[in-house]
């Protein structure tokens, strides 16, 4: 598969590297491990012994059912740079023909269909997006889409050659069917798994894959490719899964109040990044830098051990850390000053006007952003915070605002605190209390 760059990226923003004192381990499986990436694996000490002995093919996969990566896919691109560091070779699989099926994998019901067209395009914009964190030059990475040999399938011959593997028994202890039984699995969705294993087995004949990855959730999904590859080629081939990005209650982080935390600067703002990272929870924070961040692990325990104020320095730390990453150095800085603006005024000189207003005025459907803006006194008149917003005039917490329209509300409140600018020099800060 080729892809072009979109201009939409940060075109100032080098791929990131991950600096030689990332680990003192020489086994790419021990700084896994160490970083608590691991969770389950096919044969882990033949794995780690074939890791440290040759260079290792391993695939990824990736189903393109929106139009950028998120925070959960980064974990997963984060352990692809540290293979590619170490000497193996990735293969990020795009699932454009899986994706026309859709995975049932940790789902309550099944996905909304997709057409053709959606989600080729969306594979597309994965790819370009990949292109940030991964060196395709010479080799040293291999980009492809499942849709080039699943959506040609005769399916009457690939039930015969590979259906004929898979026992339904089997299939139904899988934790990703057994919890759709109760509120109903379709005959589509039970495709998957083959189509899943059959990934393994096309990429270990065209390209010698010896090792698929993923998240915990598609264990079983890799032990059907794993299993298929003995089956028709007599060949051993391993699976390993890694952790899901959880709150150290278990919940399932990367969710904000407008959806999913992407990669796309579009999607999710470099700022808004930034912040989410900022105001993890205090037990989050030292798998969070172990896991998302390129520090030494001596580094990753000392700031992950600092209590009650001080675990404030790991948080920005951490959200300086991952924005760069993501985004470039200089989209990173630029977070890091407005958020430091905004938490503790660093930045702005002593004599910013402040309002402060209750915090029932933001309750439920909030106040108009225009109507704020005349209120304190920032505009003359609501026509001229119109014009000011229309022509990109207006920031808050950071950020430039563009809809005229939108309601302040007591979620945009940062610390109980809410930092606007008009034009270059002219702040305001609002508290709530």
């Amino acid at each position: 598969m080729t892809f072009t760059k979109d201009s939409n990226l940060p075109a100032e923003a080098a791929r990131p590297e991950i600096p030689d004192n990332v680990s003192r381990h020489s086994n790419v499986f021990d700084v896994l491990e160490e970083r608590g990436f691991i969770r389950q694996t096919t044969y882990a000490e033949e794995i780690r012994e074939l890791l440290g002995k040759e260079k290792v093919t391993f695939y990824i996969g990736f189903d393109p059912t929106a139009d950028s990566l998120h925070v959960g896919h980064f974990i997963q691109v984060i352990i692809m740079m540290y293979m590619q560091k170490y000497g193996h070779r990735p293969i990020v699989l795009l699932g454009g023909g899986t994706t026309m099926v859709g995975d049932p994998s940790g789902r309550t019901d099944m996905r909304q269909m997709m057409t053709k067209d959606d989600i080729m395009q969306n594979a597309r914009k994965f790819a370009q997006l990949f292109d940030r964190f991964i060196g395709f030059d010479d080799g040293k990475a291999i980009i492809e889409n499942n849709a080039d040999w699943l959506l040609d399938l005769n399916y009457v011959n690939f039930i015969r050659t590979i259906g004929r593997h898979f026992s339904v028994n089997n299939m139904l202890r899988a934790e990703c069917y057994k919890q759709r039984l109760e509120t109903g699995l379709t005959f589509l969705e039970f495709n998957y798994m083959l189509m899943q294993g059959y990934d393994f087995l096309e990429l270990y004949r065209r390209h010698n894959c010896k090792m698929q990855f993923g998240g915990d959730d598609q264990w079983s999904n890799i032990l059907a490719g794993v299993d298929l590859v003995r089956r028709e080629e007599q060949e051993k081939v391993y699976g390993m899964t890694f952790a899901l990005l959880t709150t150290s209650e278990g919940k399932k982080m990367g969710k904000t109040q407008k959806g999913a935390l992407w990669l796309d600067p579009l999607k999710t703002t470099p700022y808004e990044f930034y912040q989410y990272w900022r105001n993890v929870e205090d037990a989050d924070v030292r798998n969070c830098l172990a896991m998302l961040t390129f520090l030494p692990m001596e580094e990753v325990e000392r700031l992950g051990g600092l209590k009650d104020q001080e675990i404030n320095q790991a948080k920005e730390i951490l959200a300086y850390e991952v924005t760069s990453l993501v985004h470039g150095k200089e989209e990173a800085e630029k977070a890091q000053q407005a958020a430091r603006a905004l938490f503790t005024g660093q930045g702005l000189t002593d004599d910013v006007p402040k309002t402060v207003l209750s915090a029932e005025v933001f309750a439920g459907e909030g106040v108009g952003l225009v109507t704020l803006l005349a209120q304190i006194g920032l505009v003359k008149s609501k026509g001229e915070g119109f014009r000011t917003i229309e022509q990109g005039g207006l920031s808050v917490n950071g950020e430039k605002e563009t809809d005229a329209k939108r309601a302040i509300r007591a979620e945009d409140f940062t610390e109980g605190r809410l930092l606007l600018k008009k034009g270059k020099k002219t702040y305001h800060l609002i508290e709530i209390e």
